[in-house]
């Protein structure tokens, strides 16, 4: 508690004495009260989007334990992010450990830069899964461990033109994309160890993936479908690109002119 100190004189020893025992009074009744924001800190970060429009540009920075971008509990019942719109850029960075991003975005001609940094993190979205996602472009790092990602670019919508950079610092990660476009250039940068890898890439066109690979224990499952050719093209082409540093590294690939699954 601030005492109130009454002044009964005008010497400036007093005047200097009586300021310390006000100011030290203050301090004492503010500790309490930095306690209970720092305790209030950890609880969870929460940003719940539903948007529609054109040419959006987000910036989301999030920090501390537990960021959340999506719906308000990520259960099977909820609302899950919905994005729509063309030219969108997103730019999103969370820092701190169980990050969470899930949602539904349907957009042609946008850009995707995120990155993640911390443990236990879980990427889930679903990008053009109910309409196109033309003309997609992602700059992607995570780094951290026991991290899970499970990305959806298509969702047999009509979907052309993806780029895809995704670049992995950690061990012990799970990664699923299912890839359904056309003309898909995908670069993967992954380094540590036991970390699992799985990848499926249908429709026409032409089909790049590169994976760069350096830890023991890799587990990395590849298939490639070059599906049916869009029209007015004869010839479609797949390419597999693979640098693998490992020890106890399990690979599979199918690669097929297949449109079905394998």
């Amino acid at each position: 508690m601030v005492k109130m100190i009454v002044i009964t004189s005008t010497t400036e020893r007093k005047r200097k004495m009586i300021n310390r025992l006000a100011r030290l009074s203050l301090l004492m009744f503010l500790i309490p009260a930095a306690s209970l924001v720092n305790a209030q800190a950890t609880d969870d970060n929460e940003i719940i989007i539903d948007q529609a429009g054109n040419t959006l540009t987000l910036y989301i920075d999030q920090y501390g334990y537990g960021n959340k971008i999506g719906g308000s509990d990520f259960s099977a019942t909820d609302t899950a992010m919905t994005v729509t719109g063309t030219s969108l850029t997103f730019n999103i960075d969370q820092i701190g450990d169980g990050n969470i991003l899930f949602g539904s975005v349907t957009a042609d001609t946008s850009n995707y830069v995120t990155a993640f940094t911390g443990n236990g993190n879980i990427w889930d979205w679903q990008i053009g899964a109910t309409g196109t996602s033309s003309d997609s472009d992602y700059l992607s790092s995570i780094t951290g461990d026991d991290n899970t990602m499970d990305m959806d670019q298509g969702g047999n919508a009509n979907a052309e033109r993806l780029n895809l950079d995704l670049s992995v610092l950690g061990d012990r990660n799970i990664f699923t994309a299912i890839i359904d476009a056309d003309d898909v250039v995908w670069d993967i940068d992954v380094t540590g160890s036991d970390n699992n890898f799985a990848t499926l890439q249908k429709d026409g066109g032409e089909q790049s993936i590169s994976i760069d690979y350096s830890g023991d224990s890799g587990d990395i499952d590849i298939n490639q479908l070059s599906g049916t050719c869009p029209t007015g093209i004869t010839t479609c082409n797949g390419l597999i690109t693979l640098d693998i540093t490992s020890d106890n590294a399990t690979i599979q690939i199918n690669q097929k002119d297949a449109a079905g699954d394998s």
